[in-house]
């Protein structure tokens, strides 16, 4: 049997038009991921320790331009340093050793929460990761992030990212 494509007069067999397809097909779109320990290999392969997302991580996508997109099952809350909320959608960029323009991702500092703009490992044999949080940057200890922490709902948390939506003063 052979398949003549329209494009070219050249006939090519059914088998040999499967394997292209299936060579050329990761080539195109967007890689979705649905297990998380293969985030976790991803991110380690590009300098990063594995724990820098939460246990609950249903997939991911990352695409040619190292777009990150990870999914989790809900809004939740988890523990390094402090306490750090991540949105059932976390965006970033992922280069070697860094994600940079996070969206969906924020630290407690005190009383406020701030929103996570980079995580960088210049350095790996520092033993130090930086975070930037905007106002700041914090440098810990790259072994706070080795493993994946434990997501706990976030049903207790008042304040949210964007701050107080919806409180303040009424006209009288």
């Amino acid at each position: 049997m052979s398949l003549t494509l329209r494009s070219c007069a050249v006939p090519i067999s059914t088998p040999l038009f499967l394997l292209l397809i299936i060579t050329l097909l990761p080539l195109t779109g967007t890689a979705t991921q649905d297990n998380s320990s293969d985030l976790h290999k991803v991110l380690h392969r590009h300098g990063l320790p594995a724990g820098l997302f939460p246990q609950s991580v249903r997939s991911y996508d990352l695409d040619q331009t190292g777009r990150l997109e990870v999914h989790l099952d809900r809004p939740c809350l988890a523990q390094y340093e402090t306490r750090v909320f991540f949105d059932s959608v976390v965006k970033a960029n992922l280069s070697f050793g860094q994600l940079k323009v996070f969206e969906g991702m924020s630290r407690q500092e005190l009383f406020l929460w701030l929103p996570v703009k980079d995580i960088i490992v210049t350095d790996p044999s520092s033993g130090l990761i930086l975070i930037d949080i905007g106002l700041a940057f914090k440098h810990l200890s790259l072994s706070r992030f080795e493993d994946p922490p434990i997501c706990r709902s976030h049903s207790g948390l008042l304040l949210k990212v964007g701050g107080r939506k919806g409180v303040g003063f009424r006209d009288q």
